[in-house]
């Protein structure tokens, strides 16, 4: 019902930030694409190897490469993957069927040849504000990602396995009111998200610490091992809390609405030892 001639795009997150709430692709899709419009998906949080989302029916995916993909934090940049089966000359996208005078009246979803027209929205990206904003990644950030993605299933297994172990520990803590992790068979997103997962659920897990902020803020100060990042998708494990950080400047009205609490501590799972993993978290929640 929501649904206007206005509607250019549907767009959402796999996994959204921070409570992990996970989205029934498919479904979104098949609205989306009844109604002509474009399905596009930030897949970052469960990369290629865990959901291939072209499959379920996202039209364009978009993944920040300097999260798992990269899996270093050592490097920015991001992709653009275009499914090539959306007609952009539907009637919704002016910028696809209407002349562009910087391309001697070229319609980018017409006038193509018929083999490129599939792909009209990734040429468009590539030669008009690619080329205008210089947004390219640099040469030495795409060898960095080109070495991340070599070890990316292996990384991916790891972060999967220590984070479902985490999640499981904390739900029995007698520090932690409550966990978040879609790979919980009781956590809320298990129903959609074991529909589209088949190896792994990925490597975030966020929690709530008995005490609310002042015992969240605790943990943060005297955790080990973790590094206190906002960052997501590093070999090493990183932890945040985000009503005093990345949050801290909205209300607490409009954190709660966000789906953030005061007590909630996110967590990005590393690929270290379990067993270390485990005993940091468990040595900074005895010291709230």
């Amino acid at each position: 019902k929501a649904i206007t001639d206005k509607n250019k795009a549907f767009f959402l997150e796999v996994v959204g930030n921070p409570v992990l709430d996970f989205s029934d692709i498919k479904a979104i899709a098949d609205i989306a694409h009844k109604n002509g419009i474009p399905l596009i998906v930030d897949g970052t949080f469960t990369t290629p190897y865990l959901l291939r989302t072209i499959e379920h029916g996202a039209d364009i995916v978009v993944n920040s490469l300097t999260k798992w993909i990269g899996g270093h934090g050592s490097a920015i940049g991001g992709s653009i993957t275009d499914s090539g089966r959306f007609n952009w000359a539907a009637g919704r996208h002016p910028l696809f069927t209407e002349p562009d005078a910087n391309y001697h009246g070229l319609r980018w979803a017409i006038d193509l040849p018929d083999a490129l027209k599939p792909i009209a929205f990734a040429l468009r990206v590539r030669t008009v504000p690619l080329r205008n904003l210089g947004a390219a990644i640099a040469p030495d950030n795409s060898w960095i990602f080109i070495q991340g993605i070599e070890t990316l299933p292996l990384r991916m297994i790891r972060h999967s396995e220590n984070a479902l172990a985490v999640a499981k520990h904390l739900k029995s803590h007698s520090k932690v009111s409550w966990v978040r992790y879609p790979g919980l068979t009781d956590d809320p997103s298990y129903s959609v998200a074991s529909k589209y997962l088949t190896k792994g659920f990925g490597g975030m897990v966020v929690f709530g610490v008995k005490g609310g902020y002042n015992a969240a803020v605790k943990v943060i100060d005297n955790i080990k091992l973790f590094s206190h990042l906002a960052n997501v998708g590093d070999t090493k494990s990183l932890i945040l809390h985000p009503a005093s950080t990345s949050h801290s400047q909205m209300s607490e009205e409009d954190q709660k609405a966000s789906g953030l609490t005061p007590e909630l501590i996110r967590l990005s799972i590393g690929i270290e030892h379990i067993d270390d993993i485990i005993e940091a978290l468990d040595t900074a929640l005895a010291l709230t």
